[in-house]
């Protein structure tokens, strides 16, 4: 595996475990519980109509606010990661590779500097065409 595919898979598995805390606080999963009108305020609502009044355990709603409440246990961290890895290569991989700093420049903002930063560093290591 080429440098540049190792590293896009390293910046998606650590990316996708980092945001998911945020994304389910973002959507209203909180430590506090479920944030009044809120996306998952609205999960909950349609899971209680569904289930005659309650929210089931296990279902998609108990899950997310455990997870919201608790933490990202570390086996679905391990998930996350992997598909965020997997998201990487496929995405990123071949994106860093072929555009090189050049192209990385060229999109500018934060994207930019990241693209530049990762074909600098897979130069670096010699086996990338970026």
């Amino acid at each position: 595996m080429d440098p540049c595919t190792i590293i896009a898979a390293g910046a998606g598995a650590v990316a996708t475990v980092v945001a998911a805390p945020l994304v389910l606080g973002a959507a209203g999963f909180t430590a506090g519980g479920i944030v009044a009108g809120s996306y998952a305020a609205s999960m909950m609502s349609a899971a209680a109509v569904a289930n005659g009044g309650g929210i089931a355990a296990g279902s998609a709603v108990a899950v997310l606010q455990a997870a919201g409440m608790a933490g990202i246990p570390v086996a679905a961290q391990a998930v996350l990661g992997a598909i965020g890895g997997t998201v990487g290569v496929a995405v990123g991989g071949p994106l860093i590779c072929s555009a090189g700093a050049t192209g990385a420049v060229a999109s500018g903002g934060i994207m930019g500097t990241v693209g530049t930063a990762v074909s600098s560093v897979a130069r670096l290591i010699g086996n990338c065409t970026a």
